[in-house]
């Protein structure tokens, strides 16, 4: 299938084909650790899923009862069902999500979509970046992400007051841009009128209201808020705050004071959120499928090398070195997240947080002092 071509509509898979698709299951699928994959009769990966036993996890699906179970219609639109098999569960689960990252079947991307409880702050590219609450990064995202936090009305407000702090835009992201060092430009254009703009709310990129270069001091100032390298934000309401309280002007300073509040709140969450992160940082040892046991180098959440466990000298001495290449790395501590590692992370936090005995099985790892600024 051609990107971006419609897709045409199939009719459902055959009973024939479905008896055929469960015989090759029954005698062939073993009940171990493994991923499998349901394919469209052009090939198309429709879902991948994980098992810690493939082959029961395969038959369920035709028992499914309705035809409108998530199980029947994903079997439904199915001509063929490839497996194969992990040494455990863990194993499993990582491979399942690259290979949704990989061919982002369409029933998985659906369900991702309804099932993510999380959300980001999203800070966009372009000329004149904008701070957005969002569930996740989508496609080919390049933008730079921010979280993962509970309670998006919460954090949306957060996100407004610090908007307002820092000046930064909050319209329409295919808005056009036109700065006042682009003069030219500007001429050329009928800018719209901007309401934050005109009540010392928003910069104004849009309608000439700053240069360039001011926008991007603002950008850096809530991109350091964020990091958690600067109180800017916190201190500018800080301060309205208690002039207002000291002349007496005690409404407007209570208006303030809940503005500091929402980003108090959010710095809180932000502390939470490393100290979260940081602790994702060990080696785990996973017992495998008739003795095939892995160790995965785990560092802030995400899996950075799998090996199988050491049982010589000289594997133990490839390991060391591995640990130290990896735990030696200068990190310092933020709540930014790369975009291609946020699926992981949340991989992870909930398989830790599902079965916490597991915690049993990691190794923390000692690092330099000097990894940890």
């Amino acid at each position: 299938m051609i990107r971006g071509t419609p897709r045409l509509e199939q009719a459902p898979t055959s009973d024939a084909q479905l008896a055929i698709m469960r015989t090759t299951v029954k005698d062939g699928a073993a009940d171990r650790p493994g991923i499998y994959r349901m394919l469209s009769g052009d090939g198309e990966v429709l879902y991948v899923g994980k098992s810690k036993r493939v082959r029961s996890r395969l038959l369920s699906y035709f028992r499914c009862a309705y035809p409108e179970d998530k199980g029947a219609r994903i079997l439904r639109s199915a001509e063929r069902i490839e497996w194969e098999y992990t040494p455990s569960e863990f194993a499993a689960l990582l491979t399942e999500l690259k290979l949704i990252k990989r061919f982002r079947p369409r029933y998985n991307v659906a369900m991702m979509r309804d099932a993510r409880h999380y959300s980001f702050i999203k800070l966009t590219t372009g000329p004149a970046p904008k701070l957005l609450v969002v569930r996740g990064p989508t496609g080919e995202d390049v933008a730079t992400y921010y979280g993962p936090f509970v309670g998006a009305h919460r954090l949306g407000e957060a996100v407004r007051e610090l908007n307002d702090v820092t000046m930064l835009r909050d319209c329409r992201t295919d808005l056009k841009m036109f700065f006042s060092d682009q003069r030219e430009l500007f001429q050329l254009a009928r800018t719209p009128g901007c309401i934050r703009h005109e009540i010392a709310k928003c910069l104004g990129p849009c309608v000439g209201g700053c240069t360039a270069a001011e926008y991007d001091e603002r950008v850096g100032l809530a991109r350091a808020f964020l990091d958690g390298s600067d109180d800017g934000p916190l201190d500018v309401l800080r301060v309205k705050m208690e002039r207002l309280s000291a002349e007496m002007e005690f409404e407007r300073a209570a208006h303030y004071r809940d503005k500091l509040q929402r980003l108090e709140d959010l710095r809180a969450q932000f502390g939470r959120l490393r100290f979260a992160v940081e602790n994702l940082s060990f080696m785990y040892t996973v017992p495998g499928h008739e003795g095939e046991d892995r160790v995965y180098l785990i560092r802030r959440g995400v899996v950075k090398a799998e090996v199988g466990k050491p049982r010589t000298p000289k594997d133990r001495r490839g390991m060391k070195q591995l640990v130290e290449d990896i735990f030696s790395q200068t990190v310092r501590p933020n709540a930014q997240v790369p975009t291609h590692e946020i699926d992981e992370l949340l991989l992870l936090s909930s398989w830790f947080r599902r079965f916490p005995g597991e915690m049993k099985r990691t190794k923390q790892v000692s690092r330099p002092a000097s990894s940890l600024h």
